[in-house]
């Protein structure tokens, strides 16, 4: 037998074994668990960045670790389809032929060139010894070779190379110069009513981080309160709305632990408070939010109505879902009550309330700021799937409420299909029903369109793309 520890080395580089980054490691493992388990990364990235800042030694995170991995986690995101785009160009191959976790690594890489101000022989560098870590040197290459390849332009030189001539095809332009799929590019446009200037705005805005958005519940909190944090400022519409300034974390807020306020679109108060401002005939001592969770508008629906002395009950199909309605509610200064229950059949008689809100199931469009990933999960067909529900749900609040009472027809998303279609065709069947102005409920938010039903938008209001209607009770159904 020969001794095989006197053989020569070969000659060449010595193996270097791949350094771990942990902060695109964390980036790598979210992308991951959103394209595998459908996760959706405002729900994932959190936990992981909590034990990342819990761990001990070079893994533990700072600020500066967690704001960047959150950077290229939702810049990744919101970018998808434009960098698709630039990275078919630059393989030899169909995209769907690339195994997804090389696609996530390649993408991550992309993101740092093109999204970010990080050099680029570090973004290159970093997304290979990632690539060496997750997928192995074999694989690493493959990476390395794409983003050399990438590296070669700027963001605004792939675009003019990958995206179609606006005059050729706009909707095809935009979806691939603003990252969206281009059936919400067409619905989108369409919901605004046509004009270039109105979409281009739109579409980017959908790309922007988001402001977190903090409400402070009547009679528990003030807003003043919440302005004495050192990254808040007022919020632009609603009284009860406070911004945190980029780095601000809710969870460092007293008020928020305490379940005194809470995060929450300012948006999504000011449907809350359309609905409280509407004027009714007669009493006004029963609401209803018909599909509460996870409880963000019940909670401040509860904090006004106990205000006025009125009780709200709060009702959610889903158990898990009612459980966290009534964590919202907690402390509410008023009576309250939160049951599970389905909305279109429920469990109260007829004519019950004074004021329901019917915040419907969508398809979420109106949020693709903060679920950037959504808009690569809805499909067209996804609004087929949703008509029915809203149309029963729309009934369902019509008939629980009593004569001169109102009703409020919500959803976070400003397609027709689930908007105007969804109540316009409700009314066709009812004859005791009639649309309010929704406009003048909210003084001072201007935009709101031609009315008399209500359209946010994150380009106008800096809020997700809330749609509302405002309807009352006329008389008997005939």
């Amino acid at each position: 037998m020969s001794d095989t520890s006197r053989r020569p080395r070969k000659t060449g580089k010595p193996y270097r074994r791949p350094q771990k980054d942990p902060v695109r490691m964390l980036a790598f493992e979210a992308l991951r668990a959103v394209d595998e388990r459908d996760a959706y990364a405002n729900l994932v990235l959190p936990p992981l960045l909590r034990k990342a800042r819990e761990k001990e030694g070079p893994e533990k995170f700072d600020g500066r670790d967690a704001a960047l991995a959150t950077e290229l986690v939702y810049g990744t995101l919101r970018r998808q389809g434009t960098y698709d785009a630039v990275i078919a160009s630059c393989v030899d191959r169909p995209l769907r032929e690339v195994d997804p976790p090389v696609l996530d690594v390649i993408s991550l890489g992309v993101h740092q060139l093109l999204g970010t101000r990080i050099p680029t022989h570090a973004a290159v560098s970093s997304a290979v010894e990632l690539a060496r870590v997750v997928l192995g040197d074999g694989r690493a290459k493959f990476v390395n070779a794409v983003l050399r390849k990438v590296a070669q332009d700027d963001l605004d030189g792939w675009i003019a190379r990958v995206a179609p001539p606006w005059d050729e095809d706009p909707e095809d332009h935009l979806a691939v110069v603003h990252s969206h799929p281009r059936w919400v590019v067409s619905a989108l446009w369409d919901a605004l009513g046509g004009g270039r200037a109105g979409i281009e705005e739109l579409l980017a805005a959908d790309n922007e981080r988001p402001e977190v958005t903090l409400v402070a519940r009547p009679g528990r909190a003030t807003r003043e309160e919440l302005l004495g944090e050192e990254a808040a400022v007022a919020g632009r519409w609603s009284p009860y709305a406070v911004r945190l300034s980029e780095g601000g974390e809710p969870g460092a807020v007293d008020a928020v632990r305490e379940g005194r306020a809470g995060v929450q679109d300012e948006g999504s108060q000011l449907v809350a408070l359309a609905l409280a401002n509407a004027p009714v005939d007669g009493p006004d001592l029963a609401w209803l939010d018909g599909c509460a969770g996870p409880g963000g508008k019940a909670a401040l629906l509860a904090a006004l109505a106990a205000e006025r002395g009125a009780v709200l009950l709060a009702s959610e199909k889903q158990p898990h879902r009612a459980g966290l309605v009534a964590k919202a509610l907690n402390g509410n200064p008023g009576p309250y009550q939160v049951i599970a229950a389905d909305g279109t059949r429920p469990p109260w008689r007829p004519g019950s309330f004074d004021r329901v809100l019917m915040d419907v199931p969508c398809t979420g469009l109106g949020a693709l700021r903060r679920r950037p990933e959504a808009r690569w999960r809805r499909r067209p067909a996804d609004l087929d799937g949703f008509a029915p529900l809203q149309r029963a749900l729309l009934r369902t609040a019509l008939d629980s409420v009593r004569v001169g009472g109102v009703v409020g027809y919500a959803t976070c998303s400003p397609h027709l299909a689930e908007t105007r279609a969804v109540v316009d065709d409700v009314l066709k069947q009812r004859t005791d029903v009639e649309l309010v102005d929704a406009r003048p409920l909210l003084p001072g938010v201007p935009d709101l369109g031609d009315g008399p039903d209500i359209q946010l938008w994150p380009h106008l209001h800096g809020t997700d793309a809330m749609y509302l209607a405002i309807l009352r009770r006329t008389g008997q159904d005939g």
